[in-house]
């Protein structure tokens, strides 16, 4: 008996003393890092065991104890040195400490072994953000999701940095603009047209730097992109138009000044929409036409030509007349304009069936062509007409008796011409290209009426 008990004795000693094995720690209730990405890895990496190992020291980490999880990922590097998702869950262990550097360090020995690996990138990503680095931080995060698309929480915070960093790219754009620092400000909209690539003010405000930088190739290139993304940016629209203007595209200039007045109507921009059409008309004309407003004296073709190019709609309502053959005509640059005149009444051919293109254009003619219009414009707006119809200036020089004063008088009396010195009318003097341009541009502005 005394020997078993002896017996008894020491096996209950040397129990007590045998190396206990390992116990693997309970799973918490509740992970304490939720946002950690677990660092998962192919099987074939490591043994089983080594696998097994490492999962518990995710789970020490998730419990809260990072000091000990630290061991434990050590623990498996010392099994497995080639082991990388224990670097990665060594930087996981040091972010819980906000030992951002030492994060870094982990991760980018874990991404030196493998460059896509997605836990290490998006840890890194967490890491380099705690330190302010918003940009490297994003492009972390950003190789996390193209290695891993699976990985939705990381997306939602790339959407918010991305919104973040366009913001903030946004007021540094805004206030370099308002300084004048104009390549600061293109460089801030760069970037965040990078972030936010479907943002139409984006363009619109890169174009209006551009404009002052004075690159009116990139200013229309990025308000035409504002355009496409948003058909009814009236300050896209405007700046479209202001660089097709500045560069001579009358007939472009006049598209976009018509599409911004079908946004945001207004005469201003209607005035603009027919400006631009009347410059673009006028550099298809002929050379001679262009000439027109520069001469010291207007032939009867250049007063046709005025006449029929800036009162075509009306005269082509105007009932036609026979004018029969006018056979110095043909082959004239200002035919067609002839043609227009004469069948309208307007201008009258000789006897001799001839129309005499050359020949100078007086004020007594230019006035009784004015007549004629105004004729035309009454039957088609008899209230406007109240004015000239029985008009009785006084011309120092023309008596009321006079076959060219009735004319005369109609052609002041409805301010599309005026007298000259001393209340004189003076017929026979020879008129200027610009006082028949200014005449029969008022012509056209009643005819509008």
């Amino acid at each position: 008996m005394r020997k078993l008990a002896l017996l008894l004795v020491l096996l209950i000693a040397f129990a007590s003393c045998a190396k206990k094995p390992a116990a693997v720690p309970a799973a918490p209730d509740a992970p304490k890092y939720t946002e950690f990405v677990y660092p998962n890895g192919p099987a074939a990496l490591a043994a089983p065991e080594v696998w097994e190992r490492h999962r518990v020291a995710w789970a020490t980490l998730q419990s809260g104890d990072s000091k000990a999880a630290d061991r434990d990922f050590a623990a498996v590097l010392k099994l497995s040195p080639s082991f990388y998702p224990a670097e990665a869950g060594l930087g996981y262990s040091a972010l819980t400490r906000k030992d951002w550097q030492n994060a870094v360090l982990h991760f980018d020995r874990a991404l030196a072994a493998a460059a896509t690996y997605a836990p290490a990138l998006a840890g890194r990503g967490d890491a380099l953000l705690a330190q302010g680095k918003t940009d490297l931080a994003l492009a972390s995060f950003e190789s996390a999701i193209a290695a891993d698309p699976s990985l939705t929480t990381i997306r939602s915070r790339v959407d918010v940095l991305r919104f973040r960093g366009a913001q903030q790219n946004i007021e540094n754009a805004r206030k370099a603009a308002e300084a004048g620092r104009v390549e600061d400000a293109r460089r801030a909209y760069t970037a965040a047209i990078a972030a936010s690539p479907q943002s139409a003010f984006l363009y619109r405000e890169l174009a209006i730097v551009d404009q002052k930088a004075g690159d009116s190739t990139a200013a229309l290139e990025h308000a035409q992109k504002a355009v496409a993304l948003d058909p009814a940016d009236a300050r896209a629209l405007q700046l479209i138009a202001e660089v097709r203007a500045a560069s001579r595209d009358w007939a472009r200039a006049a598209d976009a000044y018509a599409a911004l007045n079908a946004v945001e109507p207004s005469d201003a921009t209607a005035i603009k929409v027919e400006q631009m059409r009347e410059r673009a008309a006028f550099d298809a004309m002929p050379a001679e036409y262009r000439a027109i407003e520069q001469s010291p004296t207007v032939t009867r073709a250049q007063l046709a030509a005025l006449l029929g190019a800036r009162l075509e709609e009306l005269l082509r309502r105007a009932r036609a007349s026979n004018t029969g053959v006018l056979t110095d005509v043909r082959g004239n640059w200002a035919a067609p304009w002839i043609l227009a005149v004469t069948r309208a009444g307007v201008m009258d051919g000789f006897s001799n069936h001839t129309f005499q293109p050359g020949g100078s254009v007086r004020r007594g003619d230019l006035a009784h062509a004015v007549s004629r219009v105004l004729t035309l414009v009454a039957n088609e707006n008899p209230r406007i007409a109240a004015r000239w119809r029985d008009p009785r200036p006084r011309f120092a020089d023309v008596s009321p008796s006079h076959l060219s004063y009735q004319a005369a008088a109609r052609a002041v009396s409805s301010g599309v011409m005026s007298t000259l010195d001393g209340e004189t009318f003076q017929l026979s003097r020879p008129i200027t290209g610009a006082e028949a341009a200014d005449a029969v541009g008022k012509l056209a502005a009643l005819a509008r009426r």
